[in-house]
């Protein structure tokens, strides 16, 4: 792996931590946005890997599809709960109506969405090793 995918993977990792360490101290909301942002950066850096420039896109069923038609294998990936990742990037940020983000998430959703991006990261570091 070269220094900028490398880069992206490393602050993946970081974004990950902060996600658990957000969920310990029971900040729900941004640990599902820092899980969310976990799992995009991975998924940038292998585009980055594959000499793609990723995408501006909070999707990350977009970012696997680009990583498909770069013919990487992405049956492990999409098989995961993406879209509601992806969704945690927008609504754990912003109030939609009356409901503060802080009052969305429980410790189910929360979990979920930390040990998403962790499989996301472990299956991207196992596709770098093939």
């Amino acid at each position: 792996m070269n220094s900028r995918p490398e880069a992206w993977l490393r602050q993946a990792e970081s974004d990950l931590a902060m996600a658990q360490l957000a969920r310990d101290h029971e900040y729900l909301a941004q640990a599902c946005f820092f899980a969310s942002q976990a799992a995009e950066k991975a998924l940038k850096s292998a585009l980055l890997e594959c000499g793609i420039e990723p995408p501006h896109t909070h999707s990350l069923m977009e970012l696997v599809r680009a990583l498909e038609s770069e013919g990487l294998g992405v049956t492990s990936l999409e098989t995961l709960p993406l879209r509601a990742l992806s969704r945690m990037a927008i609504s754990s940020r912003y109030p939609l109506d009356a409901t503060p983000p802080s009052e969305l998430f429980d410790l189910g959703e929360t979990d979920a969405a930390i040990r998403t991006a962790s499989e996301v990261i472990q299956i991207l570091k196992r596709l770098d090793q093939d």
